[in-house]
């Protein structure tokens, strides 16, 4: 495999470097008060290599009329999907086997707008994404309690909380609400 290189080189297990990369992503994502600004990484464990990077809104969406509300996890999915010309559901085919993914906030597990959750995503990649690192839960605002970090852990994904930044992303992910 091949990648991008104009992503920062983070020394091998640096998960707070990492999670720096994954909130410079979301600060990227244009604030709104119907939405969390989350950035995320995909990241290849063993290699040390940074596969993709997303953030809230940063693409289409599936769904026809949707033009752009689009997951952080999702985005780096539909990013892997287009370099390698596959449909979003096959990415596992060329994902390395010890992928791992950063974001800013634990990955969804029910979406109001009836898209797939980022959970639903994740799981449809069977055991590739060995672990999720995450800064923060998500805030009931939305939907209530997340189950997202329960969901992924019973099915074998592990999910770990990285220290630190937690105003900074706070601040970040809720800007416009």
């Amino acid at each position: 495999m091949t990648f991008l290189s104009h992503h920062p080189t983070i020394p091998p297990g640096n998960h707070k470097a990492y999670m720096e990369y994954a909130l410079q992503q979301a600060r990227l994502s244009p604030p709104a008060p119907t939405k969390f600004c989350v950035g995320a990484v995909l990241v290849d464990a063993d290699q040390n290599q940074i596969l993709s990077t997303g953030y809230s809104m940063e693409l289409p969406g599936d769904r026809p009329g949707d033009p752009g509300n689009t997951h952080a996890e999702h985005c780096c999915f539909i990013k892997i999907a287009d370099k390698y010309h596959l449909p979003e559901d096959r990415i596992a085919e060329v994902l390395p086997p010890n992928t791992v993914l950063y974001t800013t906030m634990e990955p969804c597990n029910k979406r109001l707008s009836g898209s797939r959750t980022c959970v639903q995503r994740i799981l449809a990649l069977g055991r590739v994404i060995k672990v999720v690192y995450v800064r923060i839960r998500e805030p009931e605002k939305f939907i209530g309690e997340n189950t997202g970090r329960k969901r992924l852990e019973d099915a074998g994904v592990r999910v770990e909380f990285v220290e630190g930044m937690e105003d900074r992303i706070m601040e970040i992910s809720t800007a416009g609400h």
